[in-house]
């Protein structure tokens, strides 16, 4: 395992968890084999994770870890059984042993002085806490996109990260991809000119992941599923099979549609583009068609118009055939777009163009999950910080207030304040269902 605080975590080895693992018939104790003791990279060089969630997006960071010799995964949580089972057996086949430990309370997974990091792919409405507590417990932190349900909880993530110097990468992993660098090397070295729009592609509609629409009806929770851990901080609601695991994100309470699903893929690329990793709105306003019954109530298709310093707009678009799907800026000289289908610009001689060694040249990724390991062992920023992060979530959230209440906000991006509208203001927040706060 790798230093935390730069102590020497040898001396740790030996340290098992403080809490209780729950009653799943499964592990609880680390083992000296599951430290990595007797594995081909040095235990004093390997770094301990533990993965919150692993449903879906979950599971694939957790293989994506599986795959690097110096990780090794040794606890796991989910509030679903089933989910917990199969990552269990997943881990344990990959390590030929039977000793990852289980839990369905993330908060017992975080007792464990033995892990060094966590990866955490839960809904967007459990971001917050388990992250804040992932900090204060010494955990570096891989989190997915959006940083957050909302602005004030995007905003407590990254003051508990900063204040205990945590590593944190986000799960925006296309800046990880050579066609997304390539394409914002040349718009921040001026090849198409000063920028004055950016049009950001996203997708509409409710896609049914989990194959659950229609399934409406309201009953018990199977046995597997802690539903009311499953709940947490959101609104009480009766469970039904079409608000949980996969299409919870097409719920208000829970996610922000397609919306907030991809706000942190391409406006992301986008801020990146501009050299606005810091750098936010100061006028949002958006059009939004919501549905008018069911159980799912985001946004289906959307349009919102955000202003920016040094005179640029930013188009967010679902569902509108004038907008293509990626990040498209446009500037006085030409354009450049990108999606993970591919790099276009106009004139097409942009393509075949090369940064030179005196211009911005932005950082070549070794791989996204790569670039974690190594900035835990570093102490250096990843290449998608937690501020950053926010930042790229910052115009989903304004934009969803915008198209909620059907008027125009104004921001402070520096003091992230709504100007003058006392609605809007109270909306970059919620209060949390008893017991759970941040």
């Amino acid at each position: 395992m790798v230093a935390r605080n730069c102590v020497n975590r040898r001396d740790l080895l030996k340290r098992a968890a403080g809490a209780a693992a729950t009653a799943v018939g499964l592990p609880y104790i680390v083992s000296a084999a599951a430290l990595g003791k007797n594995g081909s990279v040095a235990a004093s060089e390997r770094i301990t994770m533990g993965c919150i969630g692993v449903g879906w997006q979950g599971t694939s960071n957790m293989n994506s870890f599986l795959s690097e010799k110096d990780c090794r995964i040794i606890a796991v949580c989910d509030a679903d059984k089933n989910h917990l089972q199969s990552a269990v057996n997943q881990i344990n086949d990959r390590y030929k042993n039977k000793d990852c430990a289980a839990y369905q309370d993330f908060r017992e997974l975080l007792a464990h002085e033995d892990i060094d990091a966590v990866s955490i792919g839960l809904p967007d409405h459990w971001h917050a806490i388990p992250a804040v507590e992932a900090a204060a417990s010494g955990k570096d932190i891989f989190g997915e996109k959006p940083l957050s349900h909302n602005l004030a909880e995007g905003r407590a993530i990254c003051n508990a990260v900063a204040r205990y110097r945590r590593v944190w990468q986000t799960g925006s992993w296309q800046r990880s991809l050579e066609n997304f660098r390539f394409a914002c090397e040349l718009v921040r070295n001026g090849r198409i000119g000063k920028v004055h729009t950016v049009q950001v592609g996203l997708p509409a509609g409710h896609s049914d992941f989990a194959g659950t629409k229609g399934q409406e009806q309201f009953g018990p929770p199977p046995g597997e599923l802690d539903y009311e851990l499953w709940l947490g901080p959101a609104p009480y609601a009766p469970y039904c099979p079409a608000r949980v695991h996969k299409n919870w994100r097409w719920h208000l309470d829970y996610g922000g549609g397609q919306l907030m699903d991809w706000v942190g893929h391409h406006v992301d690329i986008a801020h990146w583009g501009l050299g606005f990793d810091y750098a936010g709105p100061y006028e949002i306003e958006g059009v939004g068609e919501y549905p008018k019954d069911g159980l799912w109530n985001t946004a289906t298709k959307y349009r919102i118009t955000a202003k920016y310093r040094d005179g640029i707009t930013m188009i967010i678009a679902g569902g509108h055939s004038d907008i293509r799907s990626g990040t498209k800026w446009i500037g006085q000289n030409g354009w450049i777009w990108v999606d993970r289908g591919g790099i276009d610009a106009s004139p097409k001689k942009l393509l075949q163009e090369k940064i030179g060694p005196n211009e911005t040249a932005l950082f070549k990724s070794p791989g996204h999950w790569r670039n974690f390991l190594d900035c835990v062992k570093s102490r250096a920023t990843t290449l998608t910080p937690c501020e950053v992060a926010h930042r790229s979530a910052t115009p989903g959230h304004l934009g969803q207030i915008a198209m909620l209440l059907g008027r125009k906000i104004r921001f402070n991006p520096d003091t992230e304040e709504i100007l003058g509208d006392e609605t809007a203001t109270r909306m970059l927040s919620r209060p949390m269902r008893s017991p759970w706060q941040l």
